[in-house]
């Protein structure tokens, strides 16, 4: 298979060259810096809020695997509508007319709102989201669905519920750093679906081995269910320290919440963000494809030595 990467160089696009390069698949990598791989392979600068791949490079392509993009950071509403949602589309028009046969597209689980409660949602369990990167990802969803819906090329649409694997950023990379420093353990609250990045690009190549003409938006989950009690565990354990002390009360952590929020309000609420409950099903994918997950995030830990 020939592809075309964009977001080569980011935490989830690394992977994706990994694995193409593994199954023998050709690849051309783009990035916004132009920097190169882990293994010295080049990657191509691009900035697709200006420019896109050449008529020549998409006509060489089987399938275009689109990760570039703004993901959580405190950048203007105009750079998410420009970069994930009217990039999206006009990169998947420019490879429909160039012939294009697989268009796989990260979106988030952000793109389907926030909803209050506990339940399990699916795909169809969707509102309009109000922050600025769940609507631009939303809003290329759309875009999408509209455009090429009845047409010839396979849309897969993914939204992956948080990422997790070797160099992780985020919550993930915070909480490891407090697990060295000797954080105490934290409560069981909350639950939250995550997915391993290695099976989220086995999944990106399924869905361009097995997609079909049209759009497919999938969930994609391992199937667990994590708290912050969990994933504190499973880093002491990896590192051979024993259970840690649950010695600062419940009242105190969201004392400190409180004032993480008052510092930043703009951002969402710190309570929910690590012990609220935020799960979703990957139901639908594994009854529509031949994907299954294979990580869970204790062994993703045991084999990689870090989140």
């Amino acid at each position: 298979m020939k592809c075309l990467v964009t977001g080569a160089t980011g935490f989830i696009g690394r992977e994706l060259c990994r694995h193409l390069a593994a199954a023998g698949d050709e690849f051309v990598a783009y990035s916004f810096s132009g920097q190169q791989l882990d293994d010295g392979t080049s990657t191509k600068a691009i900035d697709l809020r200006r420019e896109s791949p050449t008529p020549a490079e998409l006509a060489w392509a089987d399938a275009v695997f689109h990760l570039a993009g703004i993901a959580h950071q405190q950048a203007p509403d105009s750079d998410y509508q420009q970069v994930n949602h009217q990039a999206v589309v006009k990169l998947a028009r420019e490879a429909s007319e160039a012939g294009v046969k697989q268009f796989i597209f990260i979106s988030s689980v952000k793109a389907m709102g926030a909803m209050p409660g506990e339940k399990l949602r699916d795909e169809s369990d969707a509102v309009l989201p109000h922050d600025a990167y769940g609507l631009s990802k939303w809003m290329a969803e759309s875009a999408l669905n509209r455009e090429f819906g009845g047409g010839d090329m396979s849309v897969g649409i993914i939204r992956p519920a948080l990422v997790y694997g070797p160099a992780a950023k985020g919550n993930l990379q915070r909480l490891e750093r407090g697990v060295e420093l000797g954080l105490p353990r934290p409560p069981a609250d909350g639950g939250r679906s995550m997915i391993g990045v290695s099976d989220l690009c086995r999944l990106m190549m399924t869905l361009a081995g097995e997609g079909q003409a049209g759009v497919s938006t999938y969930i994609a989950t391992d199937g667990q269910v994590y708290n912050m009690r969990r994933i504190y565990d499973a880093l002491r354990r990896v590192r051979g320290k024993g259970v840690g002390r649950a010695w600062w009360p419940r009242w105190l952590w969201r004392g400190l919440c409180a004032l993480q929020d008052w510092r930043n309000p703009v951002q969402e609420r710190a309570w929910l963000k690590l012990f609220g409950t935020e799960l979703y099903s990957n139901e639908l994918v594994l009854r529509s494809t031949s994907w299954r997950p294979a990580q869970c995030l204790e062994k993703c830990l045991q084999q990689e030595g870090s989140p």
